[in-house]
C-alpha cells in the first residue's frame, strides 16, 4: 500500500501568520504530491464569543498586518477599513471549513485560503453566518452542506483540535508536527526550512503512514 510522509498544522483563520505558513504549506503539497500531507487542524485564538468590540482599537491593532504583509511571499493585507464588525470569535470560521471537508479535500483547501482572503483581505466579518453563507456560495459548494456546520460533531472536532495542539506544547499558531514525532514547530518558517524538514524525512523515511 502506498506510503507518504504526514505533517499535522494547526492554524486559526483571525491569524495573520498563518496565512503565510499556509500558503508556503500547500505549494510544498502541491510540490511533493504524493510524497506528503498537510493535516489542518483548529486553534482557537478568541475560542469565547466578544461581540461589541471597539472598532477603532481593532483597525489600530490590524495596521500591524503590514508585518506579515512585508513577506515576500505573503497573502494581501489591508488594514481594517469596513463597515463590518471585526469578528467576534474563532470559532465559526473553523465550523465552515470543516463543514467543506466533508464535501471533498478540495473544498476545504479552497475554503481554507478564501476564509483568510475575505477577513485579510476583505475586511469581513467571518464570525458572521451571513457573511460565511456568501463565502460558501461564492466557492459553489453544495447548498444543502452548509448546514453540515452546525452537527455538535463539528464543534466537537474543533474543540479537540485546539485542546489536542494544547496537549503537544503549542502555545500559538501556526504550529507543525510530523506524524511520529510530538515534538511541535510553532511559527511562520520560511519556506525553505520547511523543505529541508520534508526533504529530511523523506530521505530517512520518517514520519511515513499508510494510506
Amino acid at each position: 500500500m502506498p506510503e507518504l510522509v504526514r505533517f499535522y498544522a494547526w492554524s486559526d483563520y483571525l491569524c495573520p501568520w498563518c496565512w503565510n505558513a499556509s500558503r508556503r504549506l500547500e505549494r510544498l503539497a502541491d510540490e511533493y504530491e504524493g510524497q506528503i500531507e498537510i493535516v489542518w487542524k483548529a486553534y482557537l485564538l478568541r475560542p469565547v464569543e466578544r461581540r461589541g468590540r471597539d472598532v477603532e482599537k481593532f483597525r489600530r491593532y490590524t495596521e500591524g498586518w503590514s508585518g506579515p504583509g512585508a513577506d515576500p511571499d505573503a497573502g494581501e493585507f489591508n488594514a481594517w477599513s469596513s463597515g463590518e464588525s471585526p469578528p467576534s470569535h474563532s470559532i465559526p470560521a473553523h465550523l465552515v471549513a470543516k463543514a467543506a471537508a466533508r464535501v471533498s479535500p478540495e473544498a476545504f483547501r479552497g475554503m481554507h485560503d478564501r476564509l483568510m482572503g475575505a477577513y485579510f483581505t476583505e475586511n469581513r466579518d467571518i464570525s458572521s453566518l451571513n457573511v460565511l453563507r456568501e463565502i460558501w456560495d461564492g466557492q459553489g459548494l453544495p447548498s444543502e452542506a452548509f448546514g453540515v456546520a452546525e452537527d455538535p460533531s463539528i464543534e466537537a472536532s474543533v474543540l479537540r483540535d485546539h485542546e489536542e495542539a494544547r496537549e503537544f506544547g503549542a502555545s500559538g499558531v501556526p504550529a507543525i508536527r510530523r506524524a511520529d514525532n510530538d515534538a511541535v514547530i510553532v511559527g511562520a518558517h520560511p519556506e525553505e526550512l520547511y523543505r529541508r524538514w520534508i526533504d529530511r524525512s523523506l530521505e530517512r523515511g520518517e514520519g511515513l503512514v499508510t494510506i
